[in-house]
């Protein structure tokens, strides 16, 4: 793989986390991230380029590998890490360990033909920060209060923002412009899934300050993502796991676990499976 065909597949890596398979989707990611924080850029092009380059040593497909498919969860792993853990050599060498193990999780789902979606992530980072909570090795970084306010504007950008751990709003008008470089579809139910999830959230009475940095959001914004290509019924589909995504965040806020992109993957898969039964 020459170094262009390189760069390409590590964009669109970036891309394929909102299941966009576009280099230039990637980039526009990529600057939203660094927008935001040069840790997490930095933990991102990490965990990318341990993913992928993991696939080729593994010899994993090489069309599934320049199409990304072994680099968006392996970026989300490195972003993970540098977020809830304190920056250092710990955390780096951890967000590389997570970033294989989900490229292998990845490959074992692709080749059962099961739809991954965030899963290989969002088992890696659970390990990993379950590993690290465990052994005490890492420093957990605190996390700021959010106000009690709601703020619209943040909370429907934000709802982009925080598929990758993001609370920015010019974070989130890139990371829509990157969608809508891709597919116009996408990035409409995109913004759907945004406005839905801090609907329900603002309807069910949840606390003003998540809905305002986009925390009941983002999963929607991603379900909205995974339905935007089914042609027949996928407003009635998006929504139902818009809708689910947002309780299911509540319930991993209650047991006190990392909710990351966990609604997101369990709403899509429930409402494929009663979609195929009905």
């Amino acid at each position: 793989m020459t170094p262009n065909e390189l760069a390409g597949t590590l964009l669109r890596g970036m891309g394929q986390i909102m299941l966009q398979e576009n280099a230039l989707t990637g980039a526009l990611f990529l600057l939203g991230i660094l927008a935001n924080s040069w840790l997490m850029f930095a933990g991102a092009l990490l965990g990318v380029a341990v993913g992928t380059i993991s696939a080729m040593l593994l010899k994993y497909p090489e069309k599934e590998i320049k199409s990304g498919l072994y680099g968006f969860n392996a970026a989300l792993v490195g972003i993970a890490m540098f977020f809830f853990l304190v920056p250092g050599p710990e955390s780096a060498l951890l967000a590389v360990a997570g970033s294989i193990l989900s490229t292998i999780i990845m490959n074992f789902m692709l080749r059962r033909k099961l739809p991954a979606y965030t899963f290989p992530f969002v088992l890696s980072a659970w390990v990993a920060l379950a590993l690290a909570s465990a052994t005490g090795f890492i420093a957990f970084q605190a996390q700021p209060a959010p106000t009690a306010q709601l703020d619209i504007i943040s909370a429907l950008s934000m709802g982009f923002s925080q598929v990758m751990f993001q609370a920015n709003i010019l974070t989130g008008l890139l990371f829509l412009a990157g969608i809508l470089a891709n597919s116009r579809p996408s990035a409409l139910y995109a913004l759907l899934g945004s406005i839905a999830g801090a609907a329900v959230a603002l309807l069910i009475s949840f606390p003003l300050g998540l809905i305002s940095i986009g925390i009941y959001g983002y999963n929607g914004v991603l379900c909205g993502i995974a339905f935007s290509g089914n042609k027949k019924h996928a407003p009635v589909l998006a929504l139902a796991a818009i809708v689910l995504s947002v309780l299911l965040v509540a319930a991993f806020s209650a047991i006190s676990v990392p909710a990351l992109t966990a609604p997101f993957v369990f709403s899509t898969w429930i409402v494929l499976a009663l979609g195929k039964k009905l």
